[in-house]
C-alpha cells in the first residue's frame, strides 16, 4: 500500500490537457481526516473544467488530482477522529483527489452508505446532495408549501433535486429535452416536466400555477435563461445559479426583478468553508439519508467507466448527453 494508481492531468506537446495514468505514493491522513480505499469516484462538471484547462485554484497542501467525491472503505484514520473506524464503508465529499485508488477526506464530510445503495452507486451522491441541500434549503430557504423549478432536470444535480425536493413534500417542476428525459423527470417526482425544445417553460409554469409562479428556481443553464426565470418566479421568489451551460452573460429588465421582489444568487460548493459543509453533512445524515430507506430516493447512474477510461468519462460528460451521474469504477 505504498503506491497507488491515479489518473492525473498532463499537457501534450500541442498544449492540450488530458488525463493519463500514473502511480503516486499513497497519501497519509492528517488530523481530522480518513484515508479511503476508493471503490468508485463521481465525475462532475468541475472535473471537466479542471481537466480541460489543466489547473484550478489549489490550497497549500491540496492534491492536484481531480475528483470531488468517492465511495469506499476506511483503511486509516488521523488523530481527532471519533466517528469512523478502519473497515467502515463511506462516501465522502472532497476538494480533490478522487481519481485514485486511495484518497483522503475530512472525517466531517464522510457519510455512511445509505440503505439499499451499492458501494459503487454511493460515489454519485455527495457532490449533488451537498449542492442541492446547500443551494435550495440553505441559500434559497425553501419553506413549507413553496414550489420549486429545476432547470436541467436530467443532470446529476437535476435528478437529485427532483427526487429530494418532492420527497420533502414540495411541488416540483423540471425542464428537460425530449420525451425520454421529461418522462424520467416525472418518474422521479416532478409534477410537470417541460420539454424546453417545444415549450416555453415560463409560460408553462405560469399556466400550471395559475399565474403565481414558483418560489425557488435552481438553474444550471445560465445565459438567457435568467430572462425566462424572472418570468416564471413568484413574488418574493429566489433564483440560484450553479451553472452556465448557455453562457455566463445576459441582460435583464431590472424592473421585472423589482416588480417580482425576487432575489438572484449563485454559488460554488468547493470553496465553501469546512464548517458550512460539515453542517450540511449533518443535515443530510439526519434528514435526507433516511429517505433512502423506503426508496423515495435512489441513485440515477448514466454509465460507469474504469479509472483508465477517465478521459472517455470526461468527454462523455462534456457532451451533455448523460442522464444522471457518471462514475469511475476504481477498485474491486
Amino acid at each position: 500500500m505504498n503506491t497507488m494508481r491515479v489518473s492525473q492531468i498532463v499537457k501534450d506537446d500541442k498544449g492540450h490537457f488530458h488525463l493519463e495514468g500514473d502511480t503516486r505514493p499513497v497519501p497519509t491522513p492528517a488530523d481530522g481526516e480518513v484515508l479511503i480505499r476508493v471503490h468508485a469516484a463521481g465525475v462532475n462538471g468541475h472535473d471537466v473544467h479542471q481537466v480541460h484547462r489543466g489547473s484550478h485554484p489549489i490550497e497549500p497542501g491540496e492534491t492536484d488530482l481531480p475528483g470531488l467525491e468517492v465511495s469506499g472503505t476506511v483503511v486509516a484514520v488521523g488523530n481527532g477522529n471519533d466517528r469512523w473506524r478502519v473497515g467502515d464503508q463511506v462516501c465522502a465529499l472532497m476538494r480533490g483527489g478522487g481519481y485514485a485508488e486511495y484518497a483522503v477526506a475530512n472525517a466531517k464530510l464522510c457519510l455512511p452508505i445509505p440503505f439499499g445503495v451499492s458501494l459503487a452507486e454511493a460515489a454519485s451522491l455527495p457532490e449533488t446532495f451537498f449542492t442541492v441541500w446547500s443551494n435550495i434549503m440553505v441559500d434559497a430557504g425553501l419553506a413549507p408549501n413553496e414550489s420549486f423549478l429545476m432547470n436541467g432536470g436530467t443532470s446529476g444535480i437535476g435528478v437529485t433535486a427532483i427526487q429530494l425536493i418532492s420527497a420533502l413534500g414540495h411541488r416540483v417542476y423540471a425542464t428537460a429535452r425530449g420525451v425520454e428525459k421529461t418522462a424520467l423527470c416525472m418518474e422521479l417526482g416532478a409534477a410537470r416536466a417541460i420539454d424546453y425544445e417545444v415549450e416555453d417553460f415560463a409560460n408553462v409554469i405560469m399556466a400550471e400555477t395559475g399565474g403565481r409562479g414558483v418560489d425557488v428556481i435552481l438553474d444550471i443553464v445560465g445565459g438567457d435563461y435568467l430572462l425566462r426565470d424572472l418570468e416564471a418566479i413568484a413574488l418574493g421568489g429566489r433564483v440560484v445559479f450553479i451553472g452556465m451551460a448557455r453562457g455566463n452573460l445576459t441582460q435583464i429588465d431590472i424592473r421585472k426583478l423589482m416588480n417580482r421582489q425576487a432575489r438572484i444568487g449563485g454559488s460554488l460548493l468547493r470553496p465553501r468553508p469546512l464548517a458550512f459543509k460539515a453542517a450540511v453533512a449533518e443535515a443530510l445524515a439526519a434528514r435526507v439519508w433516511p429517505l433512502f430507506n423506503d426508496r423515495r430516493l435512489r441513485p440515477v447512474i448514466d454509465r460507469s467507466f474504469a479509472l483508465d477510461e477517465a478521459n472517455a468519462a470526461i468527454d462523455w460528460l462534456d457532451q451533455r448527453r448523460h442522464i444522471g451521474k457518471v462514475i469511475l469504477q476504481v477498485g474491486e
